[in-house]
């Protein structure tokens, strides 16, 4: 990407300064957005400055970041929470640790002025159970702006005041969901609630709140100081900003970039990736997470965008850090690991997702073991189809992200299932006289 100038890993590479500390952050200009934002500008036109931008959410869904903030009920007395969804437990995804673990006053700059916008009091950062880098990077940096009064009571002399907590989760995949993540986060059993009502009217604690992503807060801060057109001029016009882009898998150089959305997935391998492991043919790729689906080798131009992944069939872009696969992968064991991880993490509350994602494992073993038909091969098919908000069938999008990799995966390497397939059983005659 010619002339591209870092935004979210700006300074990460330096080693003349550490901006994982406060002196190292506020040397590359770091948190002087936020104190000119609380001085000079009202909470109503930093949203809007956002909506402008184009900025979609960066966790997964790509819903439009200032809408969600102006979903909030302009009448309400408060308190107002701001939640921030640090989780990242979607298989095969690694761009929000990297920025906690690298430049957490980024991280936490942006998330004071979303606060500030959305007239928030307390943000609550919810890490995944398992970080634990992260979480002590991310303790630290909180610990250093309260000492320098960017947290607390009456900020840098004025009215506003912030607090923010960081609360771990326990590591379940049900509370990337925002309304696990809430019933987490106020000690219940993480699992989705039903909505309406949306958090945006009655969230943590029954207030309004706003969710967002790591990465979502962390172009915040670019937003403000350099305005929506700035933030436009960056990737294409449905999917605007700077983007952690992640690459797994078969490649030989794994990693994180930052760049604009757009780029095909065979130039992120090539010129990113170092090209396929060993030489080999690419065959497949998820290139968002297991739960957007399997993309086939004739669909390698695919772009990093939010549109480009639908045009092949996909869920969606996900978290846009991709899985690679080479030709010596066996689609129908990925498959069934994926199958296994989504019963495994299914909260149990929708019949059909709690009932459906064990079914699709049991019979996918029984594929693998050689003991299953086609019929059953085209039940798993069926099945996936009636799963998932989109069927309107369930509280949470689980259901949809088990099913879509079973719908990708049979509808685009049919051929490897089939060759599981043992003959269909003949139907055993019924006696005589029934």
């Amino acid at each position: 990407m010619p002339d591209y100038e870092p935004i979210l890993t700006a300074g990460v590479a330096r080693t003349d300064i550490d901006v994982r500390t406060l002196e190292g952050y506020r040397a590359v200009g770091g948190w002087a957005t936020f104190a000119r934002a609380i001085r000079e500008t009202q909470p109503g036109q930093i949203i809007q400055t956002v909506i402008d931008s184009g900025l979609r959410g960066r966790g997964g869904a790509g819903f439009p970041a200032g809408q969600k903030w102006k979903f909030l009920p302009a009448d309400h007395p408060g308190p107002f929470y701001l939640v921030v969804n640090g989780d990242e437990s979607e298989p095969g995804t690694f761009k929000d640790r990297l920025l906690m673990e690298r430049n957490p006053h980024l991280v936490l700059e942006g998330i004071a002025i979303a606060a500030y916008a959305t007239r928030a009091r307390y943000a609550y950062v919810y890490l995944r159970g398992e970080f634990h880098r992260p979480y002590a990077v991310m303790a630290k940096a909180v610990a250093e702006c309260y000492a320098a009064g960017l947290f607390g009571q009456h900020i840098s002399g004025g009215d506003y005041s912030l607090d923010v907590q960081l609360h771990r989760g326990a590591g379940a995949y049900v509370c990337g969901e925002e309304t696990g993540l809430l019933e987490s986060l106020e000690g219940k059993r993480g699992w989705p609630r039903i909505k309406p009502p949306f958090p945006a009217v009655k969230g943590a604690f029954g207030k309004p709140t706003v969710i967002n992503n790591i990465e979502t807060l962390s172009c915040v801060r670019g937003i403000v100081e350099r305005g929506a057109e700035w933030f436009k001029s960056i990737g294409p016009a449905h999917s605007t900003g700077p983007k952690l882009i992640g690459l797994s898998g078969h490649v030989n150089t794994p990693g994180v970039w930052e760049m604009p959305m757009g780029i095909s997935l065979r130039e992120l391998i090539e010129k990113y990736g170092g090209g396929m492991r060993g030489g080999k043919a690419f065959k497949s790729c998820i290139p968002g997470g297991a739960s957007v689906g399997f993309l086939t080798p004739d669909q390698i131009d695919m772009t990093m965008d939010f549109e480009g992944p639908r045009k092949c069939g996909l869920l969606g872009l996900g978290t846009a850090c991709a899985a690679v696969m080479d030709e010596t992968v066996e689609i129908p064991r990925i498959l069934y690991n994926i199958a296994r991880f989504f019963s495994h993490e299914s909260c149990g509350q929708c019949t059909h997702c709690r009932e459906g994602t064990g079914w699709m494992e049991k019979t996918l073993l029984r594929l693998l073991a050689g003991g299953g038909d086609r019929g059953d091969l085209d039940l798993v098919r069926k099945l996936a189809d009636s799963m998932g908000m989109m069927p309107g069938m369930s509280i949470c999008g689980l259901a949809d992200g088990a099913a879509w990799p079973i719908k990708t995966a049979i509808d685009k390497f049919r051929g490897e299932f089939e060759a599981l397939c043992a003959p269909r059983r003949k139907a055993i005659p019924a006696p005589a006289g029934h």
